[in-house]
């Protein structure tokens, strides 16, 4: 429709049919369609595009010199949403880095994040997929149109398409395969055939090859005909005629090297390549004891597949570090933190159901004493003190242990010096507040019996605390369970009832 008509239509309907199709028109069409329009509604609709550049998060200084502003993004989307103003939302959105709309969207109720998705560009939501999280990134992507998602994923790198398959139902994940053709089509399924938490999994094909007996030359010669090199490109891949990985060129090198030196005098062969089958948690630890921006990755007969970047290990690093800390409360680290309420308590139900039998027993063994707290209610007052710092001392050791599982640092070879260190932490630590704690005890009740069980107490569950913490991590990690996931629940089910006993166990034996 010519622009002319277009102004016709804008002056004949009512303020709010109005105010719909002028948020439609595209940004481009805009100045077109002002000129024709009377002098009142062209000064309207112009501001209300003004109203869009507000939320731009780059403001103007004096001068013309451009200066950051601090924009709280997930409020502006919201008001754009709430008061109508979809041309305003959508330039929010386009001027948003794909993590940072991701972001956004995992802040909205689930009715506003329908609304915000249907606005994002489709050239662009693929790419905002990569950053969202399992659950709420599989909602979002079944309700893309099929020929908009096969689309938008086409321009993913291949990692990120690896990532998104493997997370995504089978049936739409399917789809995307058959939507890739060619050489990027068996890229594809060769990386798809690895375990997503491996370093086949990790890995992107997109390497550099050169051979050590060419000249220095020819390889930037090559560079320049190729005209992109790959993100995070540090290094060229030096292999033989077979494919087998020899070792690496450094773009520093090569850039500084004579134009007449091979390869083979100016490249490394310290840098050895990562296997395919390696685990995640081992590649992180590779890069960050390293300082990597990108590794070789080879198969089994040492030839060249493919190459790992720190983005794809910092991404690793943060998930491993979101599930390891939601676990410990019991939680799903994919959960959405707007899912329906029924689906949230049903996932948390478990882990409340565990904690009640466990606090079922620690009531047993108090209610194996009832009688002693009847002549003695000074006890039921100082028991909390017990439980509380022997649960304090554990999670210590528990904490220290699981982390040097993580990192590899704990083994067969260091196990018993380990113990013998929690343990002498946990007898000096526990003579001294044993008698810090009886002496208070004295102090309030006058009853030197009463602090001497109480201090008594204290040492035996600090140690016993000690000994619980240093064993329950290296016993679920034998049996193939995430320590971080179970270990607090029965390191608090242990110091409890070790605690309850010994303390009212003593006072029944001295005190009565």
């Amino acid at each position: 429709m010519h622009p002319a008509k277009i102004a016709a239509l804008l002056e004949w309907l009512d303020v709010g049919q109005r105010t719909a199709l002028w948020q439609q028109v595209d940004a481009a069409l805009e100045g077109r369609i002002l000129p024709h329009l009377n002098l009142h509604l062209r000064q309207q609709l112009a501001g209300e595009s003004r109203d869009g550049e507000a939320s731009d998060p780059v403001g103007t200084a004096a001068g013309g010199a451009s200066k950051p502003q601090k924009v709280n993004h997930l409020t502006a989307v919201r008001e754009a949403l709430g008061q109508g103003k979809l041309k305003r939302l959508g330039k929010i959105l386009q001027r948003m880095h794909p993590a940072k709309v991701a972001g956004m969207l995992e802040g909205l109720a689930p009715s506003e994040r329908t609304k915000v998705w249907s606005m994002v560009d489709t050239e662009r939501t693929g790419k905002v997929l990569t950053y969202l999280h399992d659950e709420i990134r599989t909602t979002l992507a079944c309700e893309l149109d099929s020929d908009d998602l096969v689309a938008s994923v086409q321009l993913l790198e291949l990692d990120d398409l690896v990532d998104l398959i493997q997370t995504l139902p089978p049936a739409v994940g399917s789809q995307l395969m058959q939507a890739t053709s060619g050489g990027r089509r068996q890229q594809l399924e060769s990386m798809l055939s690895y375990p997503q938490d491996c370093a086949g999994g990790l890995m992107n094909t997109d390497t550099i090859e050169v051979r050590a007996d060419v000249k220095v030359s020819t390889v930037l010669r090559y560079l320049r005909l190729r005209e992109t090199l790959p993100p995070q490109t540090d290094m060229l891949m030096v292999l033989d005629r077979a494919g087998h990985y020899q070792g690496v060129l450094r773009l520093s090198a090569l850039v500084t090297s004579n134009l007449d030196v091979r390869v083979a005098d100016v490249m490394q062969t310290d840098v050895e390549g990562i296997a395919a089958d390696a685990k995640g948690t081992e590649v992180a630890r590779l890069f960050q004891d390293l300082d990597l921006l990108s590794a070789p990755v080879v198969d089994a007969q040492g030839r060249l597949i493919g190459r790992i970047t720190v983005d794809d290990v910092v991404d690793l690093i943060r998930d491993e570090s979101d599930r390891t800390l939601m676990q410990m409360a019991g939680l799903d680290d994919e959960a959405d933190m707007f899912a329906p309420v029924l689906v949230s308590s049903r996932r948390r139900a478990l882990w409340l159901g565990v904690n009640l039998v466990t606090a079922f027993l620690a009531a047993w063994v108090i209610g194996q004493f009832q009688a002693t707290l009847t002549q003695l209610v000074a006890l039921a007052v100082l028991m909390p003190i017990v439980a509380s710092m022997g649960g304090i001392a554990g999670s210590q050791t528990l904490t220290l242990v699981i982390r040097g599982l993580a990192l590899g640092q704990v083994q067969k070879g260091n196990i018993r010096m380990l113990l013998g260190r929690e343990v002498g932490i946990s007898i000096l630590n526990g003579v001294l507040w044993a008698v810090v704690i009886a002496l208070l005890a004295v102090a309030w009740f006058g009853d030197w019996g009463i602090g001497g069980v109480l201090g008594i107490a204290i040492l035996v569950n600090l140690l016993c605390a000690a000994l619980a913490g240093w064993a329950i991590p290296l016993i679920l990690h034998r049996w193939g369970i995430d320590p971080a996931l179970a270990g607090s629940v029965i390191l608090t089910t242990v110091t409890d009832v070790i605690g309850f006993f010994a303390f009212l166990g003593l006072a029944t034996v001295w005190l009565l």
